[in-house]
């Protein structure tokens, strides 16, 4: 069985119900899709945290970065992913470790082996392959 998104209106009442996204491989680089995308998020009132072991202690745009997501000092809504697939069964453990509520993968991003280490352990909200700018646009 392959994974599937879920359907349009639960991706906007995660969007909707979202306070706090950690941002998993946010760069310091103005360039970089991660950086834009923490832009706009920042822009919707979303309280914002890097994930990024080698920009840990710093603040990249007033946004304060952890090593990694058991780093982050509250209770995160939606984890946004900007690292390569082959990375988001890495990132589907530590998610598990934390009480995130929502795991999701950029566009561009997908791992059948991630959905089914969360699934495994009853974690069902799940997005990959969508981008949040994307979804938030179709919201407005």
């Amino acid at each position: 069985m392959s994974f599937q998104n879920p359907s349009q209106e639960k991706i906007f009442q995660y969007l909707d119900e979202a306070k706090v996204i950690a941002v998993v491989g946010l760069s310091s680089n103005p360039a970089k899709t991660s950086y834009q995308i923490a832009e706009v998020l920042k822009a919707h009132g979303y309280k914002l945290y890097g994930v990024n072991p080698k920009l840990a202690g710093q603040t990249i745009n007033e946004i304060p970065v952890v090593e990694n997501l058991a780093a982050v000092p509250e209770p995160i809504d939606i984890v946004d992913i900007f690292r390569r697939s082959e990375f988001l069964p890495e990132i589907a453990e530590e998610f598990l470790k934390t009480d995130a509520k929502v795991f999701w993968a950029q566009l561009g991003l997908r791992s059948e082996e991630a959905a089914k280490i969360l699934q495994d352990q009853g974690r069902n909200d799940i997005v990959m392959d969508r981008c949040v700018k994307i979804e938030l646009n179709k919201k407005a």
